[in-house]
């Protein structure tokens, strides 16, 4: 299969894509420097950029002749409170997580389309199943990922294309130190107490808890390979949080918070 994997530059990323050329499979990735090593297959990419998000498909395409798979992996993390989120951080965080999401997709769905099958994995988490304190704004670019998700499946399933969801939980991987953690949140006197509790939990999960990203990338390639797969894909060895995800659907909103509330210690 043809294959396009954004932001393989490490993490996820890397580890999908050398999975997926193990097995096999023509394997594109982006970053935003590219290589100059044409054998590498790792084209230049800002998913924020419409245009950029074409270019790329368009190359594969020329090359190939179709494209098989879209794994919209590339993001990153913006941790400190709401209130102290400036709105240009706020909007990076939407327009890579999400929006490059959506850019990806409006590039590769005509091509899907017109050879009516594809199949299209969006990165989302368990961030975008129920809220992480602290790190609104990426659970607001999660949960926006699943609703476009959704909506895209109902839409395009017609055409043959596969849309899913990937929901990771806590892994080890350079996501924790490219995370943007927010200076005014640390020194606000009424937050900072409470942003420091919750950030070492959750950079402990990521760091000494979280799981090696061939893990996931091994179930990745088992989701591309798949001839049926399921809409939601929470993948993570840590039972915890797949409980948490199963009991986020079935207790009540406001008792599953105070739970929330309690195991990051905000």
């Amino acid at each position: 299969m043809i294959i396009l994997v954004t932001g393989t530059s490490s993490g996820f990323g890397r580890a999908i894509k050398a999975e997926l050329e193990r097995h096999g499979h023509i394997v594109y990735g982006t970053s935003r420097r590219g290589s100059d090593n044409p054998a590498d297959r790792t084209l230049k990419l800002e998913v924020r950029d419409p245009e950029n998000c074409q270019q790329v498909v368009d190359y594969i395409v020329n090359r190939h002749g179709e494209l098989d798979v879209l794994i919209n992996n590339a993001g990153f993390g913006l941790g400190g409170a709401i209130e102290l989120t400036t709105p240009d951080d706020f909007r990076l965080q939407m327009d890579t997580n999400f929006f490059g999401c959506v850019n990806m997709c409006r590039a590769a769905l005509p091509v899907m389309r017109a050879q009516r099958h594809g199949r299209i994995l969006n990165f989302s988490s368990i961030a975008g199943r129920f809220a992480i304190p602290f790190q609104g704004p990426y659970s607001c670019s999660k949960f926006a990922i699943e609703a476009f998700s959704e909506s895209l499946v109902l839409e395009t399933a017609q055409f043959g294309i596969d849309v899913l969801c990937v929901e990771p939980g806590d892994f080890a991987t350079g996501f924790t130190a490219a995370r943007l953690n927010s200076e005014a949140s640390a020194a606000d006197p009424d937050y900072s107490a409470s942003y420091a509790r919750v950030r070492k939990n959750y950079e402990d999960d990521e760091t000494i808890r979280g799981a090696k990203p061939e893990y996931l990338a091994r179930k990745v390639v088992r989701l591309v390979e798949a001839h049926r797969t399921s809409f939601h894909n929470v993948i993570t060895p840590n039972p915890v949080q797949h409980l948490s995800v199963f009991l986020s659907r079935i207790v009540p909103t406001k008792l599953f918070l105070r739970i929330i509330a309690k195991f990051y210690n905000v």
